[in-house]
């Protein structure tokens, strides 16, 4: 009977373990402040506030949206493309920029710019967006030792989330059928929501207050038991980023919320892919609302979000 609850303790922590990447807090990290949480503001502004509605019945208003998008890439003197595709009847668009060397392997930064119905959506996905045009001026004049895609993503949301019309299906396929390697992908999904109120953060499944704070005051880093290195990678590079705590999951794509994103698309044609989040309406009750505003959201804690997605692009793509 000993012997049983030995193993039994013993698989629970090695699940434990796998699921929740526990890993020593960094008490300095390295932060210079590199990003200005204004420029962030700004971008979120700009789409939330101007440049709605951003949801597929108004194609005309993305293609305005993804102009912008290439204007901002191409300002950092990043060479950019746009992939352009067709989901009934009507014309979308990715935007790419293409950073660092031409190499066989790559590395995949992506975030979408619709919204769910004519919404604001300044946290889904405004948040994201800002990130990656940030992540572009951050990372053009680096030396990287390989090729680094940060692309903006058309018709992630409904009526298209979970068929081949999201954006990102469309992306991610283009890969699988061309051989390239990714050596990493992620998705930035709603990075801008921080409460510090208590039990502001809640959980798909309840057992998973054990595990994690429930103040919503910090940044997750998701990915399938599977993913289990590259979020490890991922967390520890952010916590010794910046200052803002950074906790992680690995978990089955059947959990609520796991695949909720662009990551989804990278996951099933065969690539490694993470999500980075806020955890949207698991903290964010705004998700999907007219209440998703600008003013919602935390831009010095998104500016550190930014800064440690940064900083692990930066070293994943230095070998």
């Amino acid at each position: 009977m000993l012997l049983v609850v030995l193993i039994f303790l013993v698989v629970l922590i090695a699940v434990w373990f796998w699921v929740t990447q526990p890993m020593p807090s960094r008490a300095t990290p390295s932060s210079q402040r590199t990003v200005d949480p204004s420029r962030l503001e700004a971008h979120v502004r700009k789409l939330s506030t101007e440049m709605g509605p951003r949801d597929e019945r108004h194609p005309e208003n993305l293609d305005q949206v993804a102009a912008y998008i290439k204007n901002e890439f191409s300002q950092t003197g990043a060479f950019v493309s746009e992939q352009v595709y067709r989901v009934q009847g009507n014309s979308y668009r990715n935007v790419i920029a293409h950073l660092g060397p031409e190499t066989e392997e790559r590395i995949i930064v992506g975030a979408h710019y619709d919204t769910c119905g004519p919404l604001p959506g300044a946290d889904d996905n405004a948040s994201g967006v800002a990130g990656l045009l940030e992540l572009a001026r951050l990372l053009k004049p680096q030396e990287l030792k390989v090729r680094v895609e940060l692309v903006a993503f058309s018709t992630e949301e409904p009526p298209y989330f979970g068929t081949t019309g999201m954006g990102s299906y469309v992306h991610a396929e283009s890969l699988r059928q061309q051989n390239v390697r990714v050596r990493a992908m992620f998705s930035l999904e709603m990075i801008g929501y921080f409460s510090d109120a208590p039990n502001s953060q809640h959980f798909p499944v309840g057992f998973l207050n054990a595990f994690y704070p429930s103040t919503g005051n910090y940044i997750a880093v998701v990915g399938r038991l599977s993913d289990g290195l590259l979020v490890r990678r991922t967390k520890a590079a952010m916590r010794n980023a910046a200052p803002l705590p950074v906790y992680s999951i690995n978990a089955p794509e059947f959990v609520t919320g796991v695949d909720f994103s662009d990551q989804r698309n990278y996951w099933h044609a065969g690539y490694n892919a993470v999500m980075i989040t806020d955890s949207a309406f698991y903290r964010n009750l705004n998700y999907h609302t007219e209440q998703d505003t600008a003013e919602k959201l935390d831009y010095k804690r998104m500016a550190l979000v930014v800064e440690g997605v940064y900083a692990t692009v930066s070293e994943l793509a230095r070998f």
